[in-house]
């Protein structure tokens, strides 16, 4: 894939992690942005670009998400 299209889909799943989470969230750290971004590709890439889709996707799979990405949704909430 390019880089263009990595950067479109990381922009696509940080929009789709800071919906999902209150406002004191909302800005999405490199440290939240790195640990989820795997687990957005494995668990929903189908949804992506959808903001929406990709937040659903990542809830309804929370206990299948690496330790460290539950770990910083949880922190959000």
């Amino acid at each position: 894939m390019s880089t263009l299209r990595y950067g479109l889909i990381g922009a696509a799943l940080s929009a789709a992690l800071l919906a999902a989470t209150p406002p004191s969230f909302a800005q999405g750290t490199p440290e939240q942005r790195s640990a989820c971004m795997g687990d957005a590709f494995r668990f929903c890439s189908a949804q992506i670009p959808s903001v929406p889709k990709v937040t659903a996707c990542m809830k309804v799979n929370f206990s299948k998400l690496s330790q460290a990405c539950q770990s910083v949704m949880m922190k959000g909430q």
